[in-house]
């Protein structure tokens, strides 16, 4: 009898893990890109499948772009990300403009402003690249 528990435990750890292994997803098309495909093509591909406008992270994004006056979301549009952390401008908000050398970069946050200053043609030439 002392067997009984053991086993059933054993059991409902499989069903756990089996479970979640099936968690993945799967994708609508039916075919998964292949290693041989570009990763642009691959990322081009998923990207069309969906509008990435429905996303609440993109909506988030723009809203927080909006804030900014039209010549200066223009000109953090066409950069994207904050070359100090990496993020996705609007991703933390509004992003924070600041001028060097007469050179106007955007921030994810204010945050990153020290950090910029510290090595600042590092993080240019990240923007440039």
């Amino acid at each position: 009898m002392s067997r009984l528990p053991l086993f059933l435990s054993l059991l409902a750890t499989a069903l756990f893990a089996w479970a979640l292994a099936g968690c993945g997803g799967s994708q609508e098309s039916g075919t998964a890109p292949s290693g041989d495909q570009p990763a642009e093509q691959a990322g081009a591909q998923s990207s069309a499948e969906h509008e990435h406008g429905e996303h609440a992270e993109h909506a988030e994004h723009g809203a927080a772009m909006a804030e900014l006056p039209d010549e200066d979301r223009a000109l953090a549009e066409k950069q994207k990300i904050c070359p100090v952390s990496g993020e996705a401008l609007g991703s933390m908000g509004t992003p924070f403009k600041i001028v060097h050398e007469g050179k106007t970069v955007f921030l994810c946050c204010e945050g990153c402003k020290d950090k910029f200053l510290q090595d600042p043609e590092s993080y240019l030439a990240k923007l440039n690249q």
